[in-house]
């Protein structure tokens, strides 16, 4: 079992780091590529943990079909309250966030916000077709429930974050706006960030197993930031109010697996 999750994280890994560098930085550097194609090229790059698993499915998943694969990922129930509950959280984080950074810094709340390079309708289609549709398959989809064999909620879940943090690691070098000592906290907050992500989806996909609670989740987290435009101090404050939603979220699965067991007993009874 460790040793599947073991080669399949170095694998995604590797595969991801070397099209950044090799297609995107080609594309970049060498061609001169325009923002669309370098848009377009990174979100095939975000495909690489799906892309890992489809091209060594065989390996990956001995004795299954790939039909049967989605057919399990997607088979839990949705519910609504879940679904609207953890995209609200999601997306209140950020906003929260930002109106903390303008109390601190005496700004208006319309000062993080800008419509960048593209427009909203081609922002909702990179940001649809990049980490959301492209990673979870790998991620969540195969990954999360051989890690959850191995490891309870709470170590699962840390252990998700930060290999699904550390993946990212070649971006921070080469596609982040910081640098020298301001890239720790911004490192420090993509391991806070995703840990917590992490922790929001596994307590609801623990309940009703199906991926489309972590798609939607990772498609709140990453289409704001299509249109914000932060400082530093941000990514330190969004720490900060993720280490609460997962405090919240440990609190919520302690409660509702002590209730499991409250109606389990009293059933037996």
């Amino acid at each position: 079992m460790i040793s599947k999750i073991r080669k399949y994280v170095i694998t995604s890994y590797l595969v991801f780091w070397v099209m950044v560098l090799g297609i995107c930085g080609t594309a970049s550097m060498v061609f001169h590529c325009s923002p669309f194609v370098m848009r377009t090229l990174s979100n095939i790059c975000a495909w690489s943990p799906t892309l890992v698993l489809l091209l060594g499915f065989r390996y990956w998943c001995k004795g299954q079909s790939l039909k049967e694969f989605f057919r399990k990922a997607f088979s839990g129930k949705i519910k609504l309250g879940w679904l609207s509950g953890t995209a609200a959280v999601t997306i209140m984080a950020t906003v929260i966030t930002v109106m903390i950074t303008g109390a601190v810094q005496h700004r208006d709340f319309s000062f993080y916000w800008q419509l960048g390079n593209w427009s909203f309708l081609a922002s909702l289609i990179f940001s649809i077709t990049t980490g959301p549709t492209g990673e979870e398959a790998g991620w969540r989809g195969f990954l999360r429930p051989l890690i959850n064999e191995k490891y309870g909620y709470i170590k699962s879940c840390v252990v998700q974050g930060v290999i699904w943090a550390f993946w990212h690691t070649v971006l921070w070098f080469v596609d982040s706006d910081f640098g020298g000592l301001q890239l720790i906290p911004y490192i420090i907050s993509n391991v806070v960030v995703m840990t917590g992500l992490c922790f929001m989806m596994n307590l609801v996909m623990n309940r009703y197993n199906n991926l489309f609670y972590g798609i939607v989740i990772h498609f709140c987290f990453n289409f704001l930031y299509c249109f914000l435009k932060v400082d530093i101090l941000f990514y330190v404050i969004l720490s900060v109010v993720y280490i609460f939603i997962i405090a919240g979220c440990i609190a919520a699965d302690r409660c509702m697996t002590l209730k499991k067991k409250d109606k389990l007993y009293k059933k037996d009874i």
